[in-house]
């Protein structure tokens, strides 16, 4: 590992798109903060994969609901990296911690939501920022059309605290541009290896096959992988003037039409 070797922090990263991005990052010989926050069985299987890139890193437990907990994080994270050139904010709790439609929803779901969300990447970008330095990379993982939509009723709180979140993205983008810190989001499509697949077997088979068939313009799920590299492309020097944006990656899914059949839209 060269003494001038990068490092991230990834919350969330012991499964799914943070697995994905972390893996990525490792390729490039980032050394990778995995965090988790039950699973440590996963997080250390990770780091072990991590390794085989020729990379290294540790794992971290934290709730990133509890602002207390992120700092103790940061601060474990301080002690074996001495600096950060990467944070991702990605860790998002258990689905059914929060979802339930605006009619249903109980003020602590709603807190669980924005907790996890505005709440944590607030505290968690103040953390990060005095670890780095002229060319940090920070990046949220958001869910854009759960946040301009409300089709999806039980997303509400989810989508809430995501819109708030992306709201964020945008006022730290300013306030640490001279910095030469850059901060976006991210926005995945459906992705395999995720959410998706803790939904009944059913829906999960219901959301492949209108995506197959159309619905993305690629015709396929997107996979961890193919957000770790958006993910290592917003983190590259050739990033460095791309700040406070949204990137959409779902394979085109967001530019199609709802009102209209993808058999159509597609010719």
């Amino acid at each position: 590992m060269p003494p001038d070797a990068k490092h991230a922090l990834i919350t969330g990263s012991s499964r799914g798109i943070g697995r994905g991005i972390a893996l990525k990052l490792a390729e490039q010989r980032v050394k990778i903060a995995i965090h988790y926050y039950k699973n440590e069985r996963a997080a250390n299987d990770t780091l072990a994969e991590v390794r085989k890139r020729d990379s290294d890193g540790f794992i971290v437990q934290a709730d990133v609901s509890r602002p207390e907990e992120i700092k103790q994080m940061f601060r474990k994270v301080q002690a074996q990296f001495k600096k950060l050139d990467v944070f991702v904010s990605n860790a998002r709790p258990e689905v059914p911690t929060f979802f339930q439609p605006p009619l249903q929803i109980t003020l602590d779901q709603w807190d669980t939501a924005f907790d996890s969300q505005p709440k944590a990447f607030l505290v968690g970008v103040r953390e990060a920022i005095p670890l780095m330095g002229n060319g940090g990379r920070i990046v949220a993982l958001t869910y854009a059309e759960g946040s301009r939509t409300g089709g999806l009723q039980p997303w509400v709180g989810m989508g809430s605290a995501k819109a708030a979140l992306e709201s964020l993205v945008r006022y730290f983008a300013v306030a640490l541009a001279r910095r030469g810190i850059t901060v976006n989001a991210i926005s995945p499509g459906w992705t395999e290896n995720s959410v998706l697949n803790t939904l009944p077997p059913q829906a999960q088979d219901l959301i492949r096959n209108w995506h197959v068939r159309g619905w993305t313009p690629m015709g396929r799920l997107g996979t961890p992988e193919d957000v770790g590299n958006v993910v290592a492309l917003m983190c590259s020097e050739q990033a460095a003037w791309i700040t406070g944006q949204v990137i959409y990656a779902d394979g085109g899914a967001s530019l199609m039409n709802p009102e209209v059949p993808p058999e159509i839209q597609l010719g």
